[in-house]
């Protein structure tokens, strides 16, 4: 993963890379309170061992992964309702999708499930629904040509 500014995040977004930070080093505490292999068996390296290795290493590099998301989390904060509403981060968008409807949330690039319906803000249907307007047609043309009317914003 690479250095960022910030990860956004929704406050569900954010607990559930708390849990899992906090599982991991649960997890991580509980391998080394077991019994550790034995590098070696007789002349050999242990397979065990190997494997005992191999966990520890991906607990850690998740471990650091998400510590840095956490350290540059940045929490999205619903919009108020005030005169013109406009797509933004954390908000939800009642649409249709070259004539079918369709309900997008956008979001972080770490919570976008378009399958669940949330969006990244960075993905370029996300990137081009930013900013805009109820009312509003926006039109993608990659590969093939999309349009998205938004008919209804909500706000959380």
């Amino acid at each position: 993963m690479q250095e960022r500014d910030n990860f956004y995040l929704t406050k569900e977004g954010l607990e559930q890379v708390k849990k899992e930070y906090e599982e991991l080093k649960k997890l991580r505490d509980s391998k080394f309170k077991d019994d550790v292999p034995n590098p070696f068996e007789s002349e050999d390296l242990n397979p065990d061992y190997t494997a005992f290795q191999e966990d520890v290493t991906l607990i850690e590099s998740r471990l650091a992964e998400l510590e840095m998301i956490l350290h540059h989390a940045s929490l999205i904060k619903p919009r108020k309702n005030s005169g013109d509403k406009i797509v933004d981060l954390g908000t939800r968008i009642d649409l249709t999708v070259n004539g079918t409807r369709a309900e997008y949330a956008i979001v972080g690039t770490l919570e976008a499930d378009p399958v669940a319906g949330k969006i990244s803000n960075e993905s370029p249907v996300g990137r081009a629904l930013i900013g805009k307007k109820e009312g509003d047609e926006v039109i993608i043309d990659s590969p093939k040509k999309t349009t998205y009317k938004i008919k209804k914003i909500h706000y959380s």
